[in-house]
């Protein structure tokens, strides 16, 4: 079996659209594929009551109770090895990850992030994109490389930016997209190894 661990600081709308994806089309039993857990830096997300409703392991590794991001980085790598991750799946998680950790899950390590990736990175991406007067918007699926949102594209999502339009509006929009194209490019890449 092909273990996902999901990391999520919040809600986990996009953990949960995977694992329905996941249990709606059986990943498990056509293609040996399970979510196997889902970690926060987090107590108070709300995807680990998601996730433990479906039966999901969970576990939190506050990032306030180490006194470095490396030791922080090193406490999360030992959770997460615990299950054997063929992939590690980046679900809202808002930590930046040290090298270290990056180059321990080279390959097996993808995030979502909401805009058209090169454009955008980092945060506000929806204000920036109205600000900057963009026609379409969207998603990105990639690989995470060290140099922050920069790591091969491997899918991407658009919509367009509408008149009127606030970051709210255009983030719902996005966010549909996101939901649409993060669990099939996550089966797709485990499918292919």
């Amino acid at each position: 079996m092909k273990n996902i661990v999901i990391l999520i600081s919040g809600a986990g709308s996009n953990m949960a659209a995977i694992v329905q994806q996941a249990r709606e089309q059986d990943w498990a039993g056509r293609h040996g594929v399970r979510v196997a857990a889902v970690l926060s830096n987090k107590e108070s997300a709300g995807g680990l009551a998601l996730a433990r409703a479906q039966g999901i392991a969970t576990q939190v590794v506050d990032h306030r109770q180490h006194a470095t991001r490396e030791d922080f980085d090193a406490a999360l790598a030992a959770a997460i090895d615990v299950h054997q991750p063929a992939l590690v799946v980046l679900a809202g998680f808002m930590r930046i990850l040290t090298e270290g950790f990056v180059a321990h899950y080279a390959g097996r390590l993808v995030n979502i992030h909401p805009s058209l990736l090169p454009a955008f990175t980092g945060l506000h991406t929806h204000q920036r994109a109205i600000d900057a007067g963009c026609k379409v918007a969207g998603c990105t699926v990639h690989q995470v490389t060290a140099e922050l949102d920069a790591g091969p594209v491997l899918a991407q999502g658009v919509v367009p930016v509408l008149p009127g339009d606030t970051a709210g509006s255009l983030a719902a929009r996005v966010q549909a997209q996101e939901h649409a194209i993060y669990p099939p490019a996550v089966l797709g890449l485990l499918i292919n190894r």
